[in-house]
């Protein structure tokens, strides 16, 4: 088959979703097919396609109406035959989605690693118009969607994200900054989506208790001033650090004591899968994917988002004990291992894309639509 993926997100902006896209492509170029990857013009995206071995173009969506870009991509697809175009933004769908209308000859998708459209009018004719079926990682998401009443039973697919196990990761030596203190890691956008602000009412209740307690954050985005801003007023600099930006956070997954995540809505978050890849327990928000990733009360803790009282207890109640930490962390590496690995991942993407497209897989087997 012949694959687009388009990703118009922010030049500077890079997170599950572009991380999920980066690792499809590849997968499945790895698998036979011709795919390229289209995003923004010196974006973290194409960069880190090109540093993955995926082939790019650039495509400069910033709008959902784009006459222009909808011409150049209606060329573009006629002049490589593309069967699939796999989209990750409303305007991506809004533009591209238009430009194989035009040539008629694609198939277009929306990948939605989070839920990107709400019951109104703009989102049915779009997805009901450009679209011919919808990606996501979560049951919760496909159920939302069903709720609305716009689709068929089979227009949404739910294919759960996967990873691959990096081996030999060395572990990062947290103490050598904080000696003898037990380091809770998070990583993610500095943004209000990722709930770091409650994160830090959670430190902030832990410190009156005990000082052993350390929180490192990864990331960086455009609440990074304010949430240090709150660290300080709060008088936890030196128990709340940010690290800034880390494009490799295995070594401080495998390195700290428990991983927590804060959001206050996600897909299926990579990193919780990342976190229990490197045998760590994890403390999460009660969110849409994360029930379908861990088991509450064997590789972690589920908690309410918005609570820091319950988000507290919850880490107080695995911090201490390490048998408990040793045990989550078990448990979780093995339930990434049996459902959440790459392979998998790609083999069910790919046998979705051949059903759908009519095109063969690298057996030479195909379906039709």
């Amino acid at each position: 088959m012949n694959i687009l993926f388009i990703n118009s997100i922010g030049r500077d902006k890079f997170g599950g979703g572009e991380k999920w896209m980066i690792n499809a492509a590849k997968g499945l170029a790895q698998q036979g097919h011709n795919v390229v990857l289209g995003s923004k013009k010196n974006s973290k995206t194409l960069r880190y396609a090109v540093s993955a071995g995926v082939r790019t173009e650039v495509f400069d969506i910033h709008s959902d109406i784009s006459p222009l870009n909808t011409l150049k991509i209606a060329f573009y697809l006629r002049r490589h035959a593309v069967d699939i175009i796999i989209c990750n933004l409303n305007k991506d769908v809004r533009v591209a989605g238009l430009a194989a209308r035009l040539y008629g000859k694609t198939t277009v998708l929306a990948r939605h690693g989070m839920q990107l459209c709400a019951n109104k009018l703009k989102y049915k004719i779009t997805l009901n118009q450009l679209v011919d079926g919808i990606i996501t990682n979560s049951h919760t998401i496909k159920d939302a969607y069903a709720r609305y009443g716009w689709f068929d039973d089979d227009f949404v697919k739910v294919i759960y994200n996967g990873i691959t196990i990096p081996e030999d990761v060395a572990a990062y030596d947290f103490s050598k900054s904080f000696p003898g203190k037990k380091i809770i890691y998070s990583a993610g956008r500095l943004s209000e989506q990722k709930g770091f602000t409650f994160l830090i009412d959670v430190a902030s209740n832990l410190n009156k208790k005990r000082s052993d307690l350390v929180f490192v954050v990864s990331g960086e985005g455009a609440m990074d001033a304010a949430l240090k801003k709150q660290v300080n007023e709060a008088g936890l600099e030196e128990s709340f650090v940010f690290t800034g930006f880390n494009a490799d956070i295995y070594p401080l997954l495998k390195g700290c004591d428990l991983f927590v995540l804060s959001s206050l809505f996600e897909g299926m978050p990579n990193v919780i899968m990342e976190a229990m890849a490197m045998k760590k327990p994890v403390v999460a928000t009660n969110v849409n994917g994360v029930r379908e990733l861990m088991v509450d009360g064997k590789t972690g803790m589920i908690v309410p988002s918005k609570d820091p009282e319950a988000f507290g207890a919850a880490i107080e109640s695995i911090i201490d004990h390490p048998d408990k930490l040793q045990a989550f962390g078990k448990s979780g590496y093995e339930r990434v291992c049996e459902k959440f690995t790459m392979p998998a991942m790609v083999e069910s993407l790919e046998r979705h894309l051949v059903q759908l497209s009519g095109s063969p897989d690298k057996n030479g087997r195909s379906s039709s639509r």
